[in-house]
């Protein structure tokens, strides 16, 4: 029964994860960056500045660089180190070269998705900001119905994909590299989670404010160590990328390219999975920050995909290309785990390699069981007002304590299904109002510090417009 039940679900997944999927989110990533009108440049030399700014006196829970940690800590996980490492397993080196154009072009999704996040919120009667593609759906297209099963789908993922299947991997990662049990490893991960997440947003955002930084900078100074190391192959391997990206071939360490589909397939399947870029994931936090107008947040939490893939990502693509390439004795052809071939290339650094390595997905994941937890809420309070929001931290403190002793693979595959369909309730929000984000970008973009005086609806749950107030 059970494995009836698992072949079903794989089945499922595969459809949703399939050739639709990409092409919907890439071709909306594309649609976007024409819409606005390549929002990449003003992304990269705006938003970054914006990001360590304060907006004194406007209104929101927490800072735009406490929004944006929040955000890049469900972002920043361990699809950043194994995920990078499966694609190029699977999909040859090519697959980094668009695994990067992912992120490239899903600057502009994750800008307009944050701009009508931060456009539609609304505010409780005890002064929190609640917004994402519910509240999008609802205020903006008058379509409540999906915007509850947006909710709905995002709130029972967040028990999988950004608590479980983490909480899992630090357990794992813990007790090859240090002994130590999984059940300890359990108890301990749930207790630091219930500490945080029953603080709310602003403990949620104060961790992730201290830690994102922290296990970015950790991780990525890490791989520069091993491109100075690999310093003679960083150039062929670039070429081998680009090449192996669009030709089939071969290269040395049996890197071996399949061609464009296989490439694209896995590449972007990667990239996507990794910034979560039209997912609608991190808008929810977009609508927290404190902001004079939706498109100044919008260049903020747009940076979060660049920093993800077009930085995190492209550099573990180069330390995994460049290091199979110098040492023989690795043969890719021979490795479909992602998790290994990451290992091989941080065991180059002596001593301390795997310790950075099992530093990085500790923290990488951990961090992301904080986001999620913030997000999940979010949508619990949208679709069953604040009294789920206790039930919903308890369990959520529980999964994570039983998740290092149970069988994942059906909760990451229903999880990874959920994650995806979730996508699609927001991709009809952020296509749909793109005229609003193409306006609103019109109206503010040259002038950042302009205050959107627009007043935010005060509900008395965390339903929406219909219970809204003045």
């Amino acid at each position: 029964m059970f494995e009836k039940v698992n072949a079903i679900v794989e089945l499922v997944n595969g459809k949703v994860w399939g050739w639709g999927m990409i092409v919907l989110l890439f071709g909306t990533h594309i649609f976007l960056t024409i819409r606005t009108g390549f929002i990449q440049k003003a992304s990269i030399t705006k938003g970054i500045k914006l990001s360590v700014t304060k907006d004194e006196g406007a209104e929101g829970e927490v800072s735009q660089f406490g929004a944006l940690t929040t955000a890049l800590a469900s972002t920043i996980g361990t699809g950043n180190i194994i995920g990078v490492g499966t694609a190029v397993a699977m999909g040859g080196p090519g697959a980094v070269l668009w695994c990067w154009l992912t992120g490239v072009f899903g600057i502009a999704t994750k800008y307009a998705e944050s701009l009508i996040a931060v456009k539609y919120r609304v505010k409780t009667k005890d002064g929190r900001m609640q917004g994402g593609a519910m509240y999008a759906l609802e205020r903006g297209l008058n379509m409540r119905w999906l915007g509850v099963i947006f909710a709905v789908l995002a709130g029972f993922a967040s028990f999988g994909i950004g608590c479980a299947t983490q909480v899992n991997a630090i357990a794992t990662v813990c007790q090859e590299n240090l002994g130590i049990p999984p059940w300890i490893v359990g108890i301990v991960i749930a207790v630091l989670t219930a500490v945080v997440i029953f603080g709310g947003i602003k403990s949620i955002a104060n961790v992730c404010e201290k830690l994102v930084p922290f296990m970015a900078i950790f991780y990525v100074l890490g791989c520069l160590i091993i491109l100075g190391i690999n310093y003679d192959f960083i150039i062929p391997a670039i070429v081998t990328i680009c090449k192996l990206a669009f030709t089939p071939g071969a290269a040395a360490g049996g890197l071996v390219g399949g061609g464009l589909r296989l490439a694209i397939q896995y590449g972007v399947a990667r990239g996507l999975f990794s910034n979560e870029s039209g997912m609608g994931s991190a808008p929810i936090a977009a609508a927290a920050a404190q902001t004079r107008n939706p498109v100044r947040q919008a260049l903020v939490s747009s940076t979060g995909t660049f920093w993800d893939t077009v930085v995190v990502c492209l550099m573990t693509g180069l330390v995994l290309v460049t290091t199979i390439m110098k040492n023989p004795a690795i043969n890719a052809d021979e490795i479909a785990n992602g998790g290994v071939l990451t290992s091989m290339a941080f065991a180059q650094i002596p001593y301390i390699g795997p310790v950075i390595l099992v530093v990085g997905i500790i923290s990488f994941a951990f961090s992301t069981v904080l986001g999620w937890a913030y997000y999940g809420e979010r949508c619990v309070e949208y679709f069953a007002g604040k009294k789920g929001l206790v039930p919903y931290r308890v369990l959520y403190v529980v999964v994570a304590a039983i998740a290092p002793v149970v069988s994942l693979n059906l909760v990451w595959l229903i999880a990874d299904t959920l994650n995806a369909l979730m996508a699609i309730p927001n991709l009809i929000a952020v296509l749909l109002l793109s005229p609003i984000v193409v306006k609103e970008t019109k109206k503010y973009i040259n002038n950042l510090d302009a205050v959107d005086d627009t007043p935010v609806p005060v509900v008395e749950t965390g339903h929406g417009q219909r219970k809204a107030k003045g």
